[in-house]
């Protein structure tokens, strides 16, 4: 068994001392975290996950069940309990790696992908992080501080509101590792508190006995469509993983570290998702293509309370964007980005302030936001048509090797590639995609479109397709010499 100390000898260390500082740029980008270097306990992942769902976006899953798909709140109920469930049983796992590892969660991919092969699920992270949520929540936040703005008679300018809510997230992201685990946990109170008492005002205002109209997909097209969808915004956090557990010492129980990781997205998933469901049945909401989503919070609870709320939205989308811009830009250096000059730190920063620009710019021009008519519904289900194959084959490559990396070398060796892995997701991808994807009015493949009743299933089916692919891909190689690495790692 290799010690963590012999492992440093064979990858690149992260540069620096770091240790628990807070109000200092994170040193280094993507490379290996020393023995000296790893602090922390498994308990402050249940925060560093909890507080970035507790925001609009997470509210609005809950209504998609009633508003848009048609369910009644309790098949809603059973499909977001289910569906999240699921994504933090995954969350749970590749969190308990980072400890082990002690490298990122795209980095750790690149055993069962290879360097370039990595490419794929690393470029399709970042985009969906650094563009796709960033843009979603910072819209959502900007919106918010809008309306907080007229309890001063203020007419906030959207470019405006959207800045703030940009700068702040970009800063906490720049600031790197510790801080945004500081500011998770500090705004936890806040957020915590105040989406409580909304909580508790929506569903003391909701009509549970709403009857389900899901129309001409059936009960059960409905149910799938929204299990796919709770699941995608779980399993969304799964590729940042072992991002904020690779600091852990390694001699950490890495059971409880996985425990508090899932039992914090799901914790915050399922009380906000059931709260938007109860919200889409309170009398009075509207959810037209041109209602304002979170105006209809008002009709669930007293101004004191909404106007908290509009507040705490804005604080959520910060942090939340927080970590998606981190991990976001993570991936990006984890693609193979060269150093263009510059050291890992500058990189990375320099990749969440690009990161920021972008966003900012598109949210701008597009407005992307979360309510009807946004297809945010299309987002969350592409979002899970490519992170499950991309789990079945670190998962199936984790059990192969029994979760032994050797010195780990092979994470960081350019010569190293792994043409099974990226074979299986892509083949998985296609297959699922194209036969069963049901992103209604964008593309519906040919077996969901004559057979509507099985909503989407396409996660599933590209789990197990590139799962199955993968294993059968390794058999068919195993005769031939493996990539040169010692043997051995931490349990």
């Amino acid at each position: 068994m290799q010690t963590v100390e012999e492992v440093e000898k064979h990858v690149p260390v992260r540069e620096g001392d770091y240790g628990e500082r807070v109000a200092r740029v994170e040193p280094g980008g993507v490379e290996y975290i020393s023995l000296k270097e790893r602090h922390g306990k498994p308990i402050q992942l249940f925060w560093t996950w909890l507080s970035p769902n507790l925001e609009f976006a997470t509210v609005y899953v809950g209504v998609l069940g009633v508003a848009v798909f048609g369910l009644s709140f309790w098949e809603t109920a059973v499909a977001i309990i289910v569906g999240t469930a699921l994504g933090s049983l995954t969350h749970f796992v590749l969190s308990s790696w980072g400890p082990k590892f002690g490298v990122p969660m795209m980095v750790e991919s690149r055993g069962a992908f290879g360097f370039l092969g990595n490419i794929l699920p690393a470029g399709l992270n970042a985009f969906t992080g650094s563009i796709g949520w960033f843009i979603v929540n910072s819209v959502s936040g900007a919106f918010a501080l809008q309306a907080l703005g007229g309890l001063a008679n203020l007419t906030l300018p959207f470019w405006l509101t959207f800045l703030i809510i940009v700068v702040a997230q970009v800063a906490i992201a720049t600031l790197g590792h510790n801080f945004i685990h500081f500011f998770e946990r500090w705004s936890l109170p806040l957020l915590g508190i105040v989406f409580a008492l909304a909580v508790i005002a929506i569903f003391s205002k909701a009509n549970f006995g709403v009857a389900a109209n899901p129309g001409a997909i059936g009960h059960f097209g409905a149910f799938t469509l929204l299990f796919t969808a709770t699941f995608g915004y779980a399993a969304g956090w799964n590729p940042y993983a072992a991002d904020y557990t690779r600091y852990l010492p390694p001699t950490t129980n890495r059971t409880m570290v996985g425990f508090w990781a899932g039992l914090g997205v799901f914790v915050s998933c399922v009380i906000l998702e059931l709260a938007g469901a109860a919200l889409a049945t309170v009398s009075g909401t509207k959810w037209g293509p041109n209602d304002i989503p979170t105006v209809q919070l008002k009709q669930a609870m007293p101004d004191f309370l909404y106007y908290l709320t509009l507040l705490c939205i804005a604080v959520g989308a910060v942090a939340a964007n927080a970590i998606n811009i981190y991990s976001g830009t993570m991936s990006l250096v984890a693609v193979g980005i060269r150093e263009m000059g510059m050291t890992l730190r500058q990189r990375r920063a320099v990749l969440a302030v690009g990161a920021g620009v972008l966003g900012y710019v598109i949210g701008i021009l597009g407005r992307a936001n979360v309510g009807p008519g946004s297809k945010y519904e299309y987002f969350l289900l592409l979002i899970s048509y490519w992170i499950a194959p991309w789990l079945a084959v670190v998962f199936v490559d984790y059990w192969m090797r029994k979760g032994d990396y050797g010195d780990e070398s092979m994470f960081y060796d350019t010569k190293y590639q792994r043409w099974q892995g990226v074979a299986a997701m892509a083949i998985g991808l296609l297959v699922s995609v194209g036969l069963f994807a049901n992103v209604y009015s964008v593309y519906t493949g040919p077996l969901a479109n004559n057979n509507p009743q099985i909503g989407d299933i396409t996660f599933i089916v590209g789990f197990i397709v590139a799962g199955a692919l993968y294993y059968a891909f390794n058999m068919m190689t195993r005769s031939q010499p493996a990539p040169k690495a010692a043997m051995g790692t931490r349990a």
